[in-house]
């Protein structure tokens, strides 16, 4: 991972398809083996998987050297763990239900010292800053800052344009797993009605001049997707392949 620039927010400003994988095992060990795969961008999930700041941390130094960008999706709402997260060096973050623009103006103000934003200064405490020795860290922290909001309600995608338009946004990744049970279809996001209002929502946000994202384990659907014009897309994650990996070599050996 290039520690001058953020190479991820760079592929998005340029639309360069980016590959991701999602990692629910909050294991450094695991982590360390999946940054090997050479995808893109990895996102450490803190919001349904058992993550804390310590994990998280252990994660972004077993990864260090794996040249994807990790991703950090928060808990709903903890500006804190925001915080103590891009102290940590976490440039990339992923903030899941957003339906507001005033959500979206409260997460970027916390992504951004400033004059653009509100984020705290504590860099010469901080692994970000490698503890210091990296003199240039607050004057380029905001250029290397990707503030990435997950919309993923029927009331997110109706204020797409609004929280699009909300200055420090990098891209908006949406959530299709949510978005079909707020629309009556839970377990089921693949169904046409949620894949339409999905690819709706997103020809609106590439309107809006912002990339799109999505997750999906199947590789037909995230080619069809990256075909449509998304340009991050996650398409599975580690415990999913792991468990299929094992149930797959179980099978062979009948009894």
């Amino acid at each position: 991972m290039d520690r001058q620039t953020n190479a991820f927010k760079a592929a998005l400003e340029a639309r360069t398809p980016q590959v991701g994988l999602w990692m629910a095992m909050a294991s450094a060990y695991t982590a360390e083996l999946c940054g090997q795969c050479g995808f893109d961008w990895y996102v450490i999930d803190a919001e349904h998987a058992p993550n804390t700041i310590t994990t998280v941390v252990a994660q972004l130094q077993a990864m260090q050297d794996c040249g994807g960008e990790p991703v950090l999706r928060i808990p709903v709402n903890d500006l804190n763990f925001l915080k103590q997260a891009t102290d940590a060096g976490v440039r990339t973050i992923l903030a899941p239900m957003i339906e507001t623009a005033e959500q979206a103006k409260r997460l970027a103000e916390a992504m951004h010292y400033p004059p653009r934003g509100r984020r705290g200064v504590g860099s010469a405490l901080a692994r970000a800053s490698r503890f210091g020795a990296d003199t240039d860290y607050l004057a380029r922290a905001n250029e290397r800052a990707c503030l990435l909001l997950q919309v993923e309600t029927v009331k997110g995608l109706a204020n797409i344009e609004a929280i699009c338009a909300v200055e420090g946004v990098d891209g908006i990744f949406i959530g299709t797993a949510d978005l079909a049970a707020d629309m009556g279809h839970l377990g089921r996001p693949a169904a046409p009605e949620v894949q339409q209002a999905m690819l709706s929502a997103a020809n609106r946000i590439i309107a809006a001049g912002l990339p799109v994202g999505g997750l999906t384990s199947d590789p037909a659907l995230a080619k069809s997707w990256l075909a449509a014009g998304l340009t991050f897309v996650a398409v599975g994650n580690d415990v999913s392949v792991l468990r299929a990996g094992l149930t797959a070599l179980r099978g062979h050996f009948p009894g």
